[in-house]
C-alpha cells in the first residue's frame, strides 16, 4: 500500500548539461520517466509484482513545461499528484523543484494499466487499485497546479 508521501530525488549529471550550459529539454524527460517508475513501484507495482501479475503501466501521454533552467550538480526533487483516474488510467501531474525550493519543470502525464501478456488495457490490480485510492483521499481537495490542462498554441 502507498506510503503517505512520495518524493523523487536527483542530482543534473554532468552529461545532462548542453551547450548553453543548463540541463537539455531531453534530460527533464529522463528524470520525469525515472520518477516515474519509482512512483509506480511506490504504489506497489514492483518489478516484481508487474512480473508476478503480467501488468504494467504504460505513458500514454506527456507534456512538459521548462519554468527555470537547471544546471549541473543542482538538486531536484520530484513529486506527483494524482488529477483524475479511473479503472485502467491515472492522470498525473509531476513537479520538478531545485533546490532551494523553485519550481523549476512540470510534467502532466496520462497512464493507462495494461495486462503485458495481452498487450490490453485491463483494470489495475485490486492491491494497486487500494493505494491508488489511498492517495487520492490523501490528496483530495488540494489545489489543481496552474500548469496542469493547458495546450500548445499562440495566445
Amino acid at each position: 500500500m502507498a506510503r503517505s508521501t512520495f518524493l523523487y530525488e536527483e542530482k543534473v549529471q554532468s552529461e545532462w548539461v548542453d551547450y548553453n550550459g543548463h540541463m537539455n529539454d531531453a534530460a527533464y524527460a529522463k528524470v520525469f520517466s525515472q520518477a516515474t517508475d519509482s512512483f509506480i513501484g511506490f504504489l506497489g507495482l514492483t518489478e516484481n509484482v508487474r512480473t508476478q501479475l503480467n501488468y504494467t503501466i504504460f505513458t500514454l501521454e506527456t507534456h512538459l513545461c521548462y519554468l527555470k533552467e537547471v544546471h549541473e550538480h543542482d538538486s531536484l526533487a520530484i513529486r506527483v499528484k494524482l488529477l483524475n483516474c479511473d479503472a485502467k488510467r491515472l492522470h498525473v501531474f509531476l513537479t520538478m523543484n531545485n533546490s532551494v525550493g523553485d519550481l523549476v519543470a512540470t510534467s502532466e502525464q496520462m497512464w493507462m494499466g495494461m495486462d503485458s501478456v495481452l498487450g490490453k488495457p485491463t483494470p489495475f490490480p485490486e492491491t494497486i487499485a487500494i493505494a491508488i485510492e489511498v492517495l487520492r483521499t490523501q490528496q483530495k481537495g488540494q489545489p489543481v497546479p496552474e500548469q496542469a490542462g493547458r495546450k500548445i498554441g499562440f495566445r
